[in-house]
């Protein structure tokens, strides 16, 4: 079971002067998941090498289980230290693909040649692909094999508008999830903020915010589980 984790590269939070990056719990939880269940996963970004932390998932009223547990963990820190380059990885070697979020990837994954084609051949090989929180975001202008948008008419979710308003962002961002996957044609539909809440539609799982990372994790363990 050779599963992909791709996270965002970039690192400035729009105009704002503030860092961003991926976040801390939704790497950390899945990663265990899916470690814990026998999978080999590999770490790939748009840049390679050490993908950029969100400061405010490192805080200590965001950590886990499973980001304590990767703050003890050296060979993870160097695994995450050295991510592969994105555009040097090929659908063929996978079974599956899992997507973090953070705000990071709604300035660069979202419009990313290189994990659009990924995704996309996935997609077209019935290889699953998940993605949680801001990472939906990675689904923008990814296309099914009709050439439509691969959410169009799909079971989907994302972080919701009202989470992005209370992370004050709202401004900053460069798109609203939850606005995009509905206006690419997914049927959006959403939990509590902030409260785990995950969606799989065929081989396509989408979690709504940091709380649905760990659920994403085991619909995707699910998924291939049923493939095998």
């Amino acid at each position: 079971m050779n599963v992909l984790m791709v996270l965002t590269s970039h690192d400035q939070l729009g105009d704002t002067g503030k860092k961003t990056g991926f976040w801390l719990e939704e790497f950390a939880a899945p990663y265990y998941v899916l470690k814990d269940a026998g999978a080999k996963v590999t770490l790939a970004s748009p840049h390679g090498g050490q993908p950029p932390l969100d400061p405010k998932s490192d805080a200590a009223d965001a950590q886990t289980d499973a980001t304590r547990r990767f703050k003890q963990d050296k060979a993870a820190q160097a695994e995450l230290a050295s991510t592969r380059k994105l555009a040097d990885v090929a659908a063929t070697e996978f079974d599956a693909v899992f997507y973090p979020g953070g705000h990071g990837p709604l300035w660069d994954l979202a419009g990313d040649k290189s994990s659009i084609a990924l995704i996309e051949a996935m997609q077209a090989a019935g290889k699953p692909v998940a993605a949680v929180c801001h990472a939906p975001a990675v689904l923008r202008d990814a296309k099914g094999p009709d050439g439509k948008p691969l959410v169009a008419g799909k079971k989907v979710t994302g972080f919701t508008n009202t989470e992005e308003e209370a992370a004050g962002l709202t401004a900053v961002v460069p798109f609203l999830v939850e606005d995009m996957l509905k206006s690419k044609g997914g049927n959006y539909s959403k939990g509590g903020d902030w409260q785990s809440y995950v969606l799989t539609d065929g081989i396509l799982i989408t979690g709504q915010n940091p709380a649905s990372s760990e659920g994403a994790a085991k619909a995707l363990l699910e998924l291939l589980a049923r493939k095998r």
